[in-house]
């Protein structure tokens, strides 16, 4: 048995979509020959390639490779000596221009962008051809002409046939006007018949006319004839047709010769092309359907989220959560006909196909899946009239063959498993082969309708229930895939559902054992558990998202003023600046009439007592700097208690106290959250009195008492520096520091690099630098504020 289990878990379909969206001839060829692989190795490479080609047409748009031909019979030909037609060198051409621009393109891509290893890797090896591309496009042109360019021998051999046919021409139109010969024709025009210019004449002129008849009409009234006067230049010109044709064949055969002496840069870029076009085919199909690569786990985790089948409409879809591991072997499915058993099983088997041969799988970006030694099912009703086999024996012959030749690294997929015969034998049979072959450690996922295999997935330890949910209200299944929740058999509720009478349903129910209706009542606990649950897990992330939400606010909110605060410092400086520069003009027009004055009086005014004066009016010039301390918010010694309304200075946002935590400490409620603060963060907010939310420009404000010239930042996350350094920065500015330093220590340098990525962006900063000897070295970024 083949260790791919193809057509039953419809592969084959799928690999067809992919190949409908290779570009050439030679993608599609790629698409078909590609098989799953066992290899983890091969397999991260090949989705590694996907990916990549993702990547590209993301950045890029849709990438075709519409100009590769397949020329390898073309090159075939040219290296036993053949000679090619214009429309063979034109393909030749066409493929090595299709080469040079996936060249180009890939180097279009900056590797700080996508770095693209496997592309860049390929096309890195396409063997530019340029002179034979310019060689070909010279003497051929786009209708497949060869051109008078081609070789200054064809341009003067077609300027004698123009010439020549000219000639012939004029002899001829002047028979055509004139009025002995008009009367003889039957039509006044030229023609040809053989590759020689004749004029059709009637039939009984024949013998007046002269020259050499070509041809005649189906009615043989009218005969198509050579007039003796051109025969002769006919004779010119069908020489030179084939001088041309001559020319010509020595033209194609020399660029023949070219084509084979570049046969193996030429079938080695083909190779590159196909598989560049395979690679983008596999992209393109991840883009219709919103596929991902999922990660390769080397554990046997399986997790599939959102998992679609790939073959079945979009809008039609339901998505399926899957998860296998080492503690979860085996999954077993039950739920009514109809209900989309057979399609979960067919899209984990399917799935783990696609990823191993490379294809991207509709799901989510977590989704996890291992690589297999071998994909096995037994699907479907197999009956062969021929072999005179039931439905049983027929699945029963697969099984055997399955059980043959797993291993600890197979997936393993049963649909109906001991279906066919007769109930008990078939559930025991059936428990039978789970237990073996999960005792071969393989991955295996089994539908059933038997109840004993719900109590075989609800007592073994590695194993779990699935169902897929049937709505009793609508009578329909769901298609939705509930994992460790057991299928229902729903008989009694449809028959109730569809009038049965109750006194009737009571007795079936009478003849059901104890055992069956213990499952039947743990079956409905579990799935009203699980709707309960779902329900929850809902409203938790409504919440959660609620939450996500107002912290975004509070983000946005706390920028806005981050941004008026520099604003405001920003004012600040620039008034500061404007008196500095009024007191410095005042003191110079000071000393301009002190040396007026000295000039008057000089024998009572020294030199150096003007530039005292002026050292003293300097000193007299007002330092404009921003305070140093700013009133922190200090509530006042007021008591608190659970309930008090409070403002907290912290989110700027009005809150209630939930809890005293003692030390100073309270619990406050802000919308949704739940925040500890301290003492000194809230201010109790008294109806009818001044002590109201300050204004944003107020709260904005913090105290520097506390600010050190530098920030130790070892031991921190990036993100977790840069929202400290931002905090420290502003702090050290309104502190009046010039420098600061900022200890990030040595390390790996990723801490380093983050802060002066950071710095190099904020407004405060003029210029960093690491530290020299004595001020800590490469483990310190000092920085010179503005």
């Amino acid at each position: 048995m083949e260790h791919w289990t193809l057509n039953p878990l419809e592969f084959n379909q799928v690999r067809e979509m992919v190949k409908n969206r290779a570009s050439s001839q030679l993608g599609k060829e790629k698409v078909a020959e590609v098989t799953p692989s066992p290899s983890v190795e091969e397999v991260k490479i090949r989705l590694q390639a996907t990916s990549e080609g993702m990547d590209l047409l993301r950045l890029k748009g849709d990438v075709h490779l519409g100009g590769v031909r397949d020329i390898r019979s073309s090159i075939r030909r040219a290296k036993i000596g053949g000679l090619l037609s214009e429309a063979d060198l034109l393909d030749v051409a066409s493929t090595i221009t299709a080469g040079r621009k996936s060249k180009s393109l890939i180097r279009q891509v900056e590797e700080d962008t996508a770095p693209l290893p496997i592309l860049r890797g390929l096309t890195e090896q396409i063997e530019s051809l340029d002179h034979l591309e310019k060689r070909i496009e010279a003497c051929i042109d786009d209708q497949g002409v060869v051109t008078d360019q081609a070789s200054p021998v064809l341009g003067k051999i077609r300027h004698t046939i123009g010439q020549i046919r000219q000639q012939v021409h004029q002899t001829l139109n002047q028979m055509l006007r004139s009025s002995h010969y008009l009367k003889m024709m039957q039509e006044p025009i030229i023609t040809q018949r053989y590759d020689r210019y004749v004029i059709p004449v009637k039939q009984e002129y024949r013998t007046a006319f002269g020259g050499i008849v070509h041809d005649q009409s189906a009615s043989g009234a009218t005969l198509f004839i050579e007039p003796e006067s051109v025969v002769q230049l006919n004779n010119k010109l069908r020489e030179q047709e084939l001088a041309e044709e001559k020319e010509i064949e020595r033209i194609l055969r020399q660029l023949t010769s070219e084509v084979a002496e570049e046969a193996v840069s030429l079938e080695r870029n083909l190779s590159i092309l196909a598989e560049v076009d395979f690679i983008l085919a596999k992209a393109r199909f991840a883009y219709d359907m919103k596929a991902v690569c999922p990660a390769i786990s080397e554990d046997r985790t399986m997790r599939l989220k959102k998992a679609r089948h790939p073959l079945i409409p979009r809008e039609e879809v339901v998505p399926i959560d899957v998860q296998m591991n080492e503690e979860q072997q085996a999954i077993i499915i039950t739920g009514p006909n109809t209900g989309g058993k057979t399609v979960t099983l067919k899209t984990i088997g399917l799935f783990a196909l696609m990823v191993q041969s490379g294809f991207p799988i509709p799901a989510e970006e977590e989704s996890i899946m291992p690589v297999f030694s071998g994909i096995y099912a037994d699907i479907g009703d197999e009956q062969s009239i021929e072999q005179s086999l039931s439905t049983f024996s027929s699945h029963l012959t697969s099984i055997i063959r399955i059980l043959q030749v797993i291993d600890n690294h197979s997936l393993v997929l049963f649909d109906e498993l001991g279906a066919g015969t007769d109930p008990a034998e078939g559930a025991a049979l059936a428990i039978a082969i789970l237990e073996h072959v999960m005792d071969q450690g393989c991955l295996v996922v089994a539908t059933t309708h038997y109840s004993e295999l719900k109590l075989f997935a609800h007592s073994h330890p590695l194993a779990v229930n699935a169902s897929v949910e049937f709505d009793v209200e609508t009578l329909r299944p769901t298609y939705r895939l509930l994992i460790g929740v057991p299928g229902r058999s729903n008989a009694f509720a449809i028959s109730s559902r569809l009038g049965l009478p109750a006194e009737i349903i009571n007795e079936a129910k009478k003849h059901l054992t104890s055992e069956e209706n213990r499952l039947e009542e743990m079956i409905t606990a579990l799935t009203d558990d699980h709707k309960e649950a779902a329900a929850e897990r809902e409203k938790a992330e409504e919440l959660r998202e609620e939450a996500e939400q107002l912290v975004e606010d509070l983000k946005k909110q706390i920028d806005v003023w981050e941004e008026e605060k520099a604003q405001i410092r920003e004012k600040a400086r620039q008034e500061a600046r404007r008196i500095i520069a009024s007191a410095q003009r005042e003191a110079e027009e000071v000393i301009r009439q002190l040396r007026e004055w000295a000039r008057a009086r000089p024998q009572e005014m020294k030199e150096h007592q003007l530039i005292e004066a002026k050292k003293r009016l300097d000193q007299a010039v007002p330092e404009m700097k921003l305070p140093n301390k700013v009133k922190s918010h200090t509530a006042k010694a007021q008591t608190i208690e659970p309930g008090d309304e409070v403002f907290v200075h912290s989110v700027n946002q009005k809150g209630v106290i939930v809890e005293d935590l003692g030390e100073d400490e309270f619990q406050v409620r802000v919308g949704i959250l739940k925040l500890k603060v301290h003492r000194r963060e809230i201010e109790k907010r008294v109806s009818g009195t001044k002590n109201s939310a300050p204004t944003p420009s107020s709260s904005i404000k913090r105290s520097t008492d506390h600010v050190r010239p530098e920030l130790d930042l070892r031991g921190k996350m990036v993100e977790e520096a840069i929202i400290e350094i931002d905090k420290y920065l502003d702090d050290s500015v309104l502190a009046g520091y010039k420098q600061v330093s900022l200890i990030h220590g040595k390390g790996t340098g990723a801490l380093r690099s983050g802060v002066q990525e950071f710095l190099r962006k904020h407004r405060s900063v003029k210029q960093f630098r690491l530290g020299s000897h004595g001020e800590g070295g490469a483990g310190v970024t000092v920085v010179e504020l503005r």
